[in-house]
């Protein structure tokens, strides 16, 4: 009995690669937030990812076939995301683009290890790609290799001694302050006053008043879109007159538009930004806003790049194989030479994080400003 399941399993295994490899189309699910706590995030990447296929179909596709998009909305709750990508393997999709949400995809990338299905996420969480899943794949840098920039930088560049933070209390934000307070004592900095925010939070009245009450030098804020807008505008109404600075989503493009002149000045470490001076980039730039009628934050830039990482790999296989895919992409180095879809070089290493250029920020004038390029980390500076 045992040996007759095992036989019918493979079988049933067999059969669904070999339909992914003889479909008309190589079938994509987009699972992102595109509504919720998350639906900024979740449309720009979104809209990224759709940006991407349609410039790679109107060039034949890959491997002459054309991609097709399954979109799935995870109302920013886990429990979706986790369904979704059960109905994603159900449908032998070729890939998984998403979610983004650190808590979504730590639960939903199960289905899609069970299922050998290549899945890439612009998730930050450093527990996402710690699991030996070979099938997750980051699209932005995780928290362990982007937190120790931010720390030298407070640390070094503006010279500080304390730093308050300000943090939201999920999976995103607490592996943020967790790989944040570790780069802070590793680069001498001391943290005097640690304060938790809610995803959704509306009033940040008391956590700035905590913040200017432990009188650090500096503020680091890490929060979704929406709340870094409302911290940043209290921040302000309170006086506020000392550097903050954060990672990506403090200075992303919905931020500075729902914050207005409260977003001038604030700094950040950002792995990806429109305003990079970059030839590839300034052209994605173009299309997306011609494209979409607003400007693209960082996740519209993981939904793009995604696309063209995998085209990458499909292309360096030579078959539509998601085994053998999957295999590719960690160890690839993909140039924005010959693939400008990636818009800047970038290796994928064993565990599926990536290593690039990044840059920091400041918002100045309601736009991002890069004061300076920071090298990748597997280059010395």
């Amino acid at each position: 009995m045992t040996r007759l399941l095992h036989s019918v399993t493979f079988a049933a295994a067999l059969v669904a690669g070999t339909t992914a490899a003889q479909a008309q189309t190589i079938k994509l699910a987009v699972i992102q937030e595109l509504s919720g706590a998350g639906a900024t995030a979740g449309t720009n990447a979104k809209n990224g990812i759709e940006l991407a296929v349609k410039e790679i179909n109107a060039a034949g596709g890959i491997l002459g076939k054309k991609l097709e998009t399954m979109v799935n909305d995870t109302q920013s709750n886990p429990g979706v995301a986790k369904g979704l990508a059960t109905k994603a393997v159900d449908d032998d999709v070729f890939a998984v683009l998403g979610p983004t949400f650190s808590g979504s995809v730590l639960v939903s990338m199960a289905e899609t290890k069970r299922a050998e299905i290549p899945n890439f996420t612009g998730g930050e969480a450093t527990t996402i790609t710690q699991q030996g899943n070979p099938y997750i794949f980051r699209t932005s840098f995780t928290q362990a290799s982007s937190m120790p920039k931010v720390a030298r930088y407070i640390a070094t560049n503006l010279k500080a001694k304390t730093v308050a933070v300000i943090f939201v209390n999920n999976d995103f934000g607490k592996g943020g302050r967790d790989a944040f307070d570790k780069a802070a004592e590793a680069n001498g900095l001391k943290v005097l006053a640690d304060i938790s925010t809610e995803s959704g939070q509306v009033d940040f009245a008391s956590p700035v008043l905590k913040a200017k009450q432990s009188n650090a030098d500096v503020l680091f804020v890490y929060s979704n879109e929406e709340e870094s807008a409302r911290a940043l505008k209290e921040l302000r109404k309170q006086g506020w007159s000392k550097p903050i600075i954060g990672e990506t989503t403090l200075t992303g493009q919905k931020v500075i538009d729902l914050a207005g002149e409260a977003a001038n000045g604030a700094i950040a470490h950002v792995g990806l930004t429109v305003d990079a001076p970059n030839p590839n980039m300034q052209a994605f730039r173009s299309k997306f806003e011609k494209e979409y009628k607003y400007v693209s934050d960082h996740n519209g830039i993981k939904g793009y790049t995604s696309v063209y990482m995998l085209k990458a790999a499909i292309e360096k296989v030579g078959k539509l194989d998601r085994v053998a895919v999957a295999k590719a992409l960690h160890g690839l180095t993909i140039s924005a030479a010959k693939e400008p879809g990636v818009l800047m070089d970038v290796t994928i290493d064993a565990n599926g994080d990536l290593d690039r250029e990044s840059f920091i920020v400041e918002v100045k004038n309601g736009k991002q400003e890069v004061r300076e390029t920071l090298p990748p980390l597997g280059k010395k500076s």
